[in-house]
């Protein structure tokens, strides 16, 4: 499994479903439906895509590396 990062290419707003995607080896596609679907349910869903925004780290671009 991949490292959870979220990723510099990829991103629709915060990358967070695109980190979770490729943790799981899905399609980023897939996990956006999934998330906007889990938003119909009651449930803290969007509270938890805040959450793992602030507290993810953005992964390192190969040009920062020194």
């Amino acid at each position: 499994m991949a490292a959870l990062v979220r990723p510099r290419d990829g991103r629709m707003i915060g990358g967070v479903c695109a980190a979770l995607a490729r943790r799981f080896g899905m399609s980023a596609t897939t996990m956006r439906v999934i998330f906007l679907v889990s938003c119909l349910l009651p449930g803290p869903q969007f509270l938890l895509y805040l959450a793992l925004w602030i507290l993810l780290p953005a992964e390192k671009s190969a040009s920062t590396a020194w």
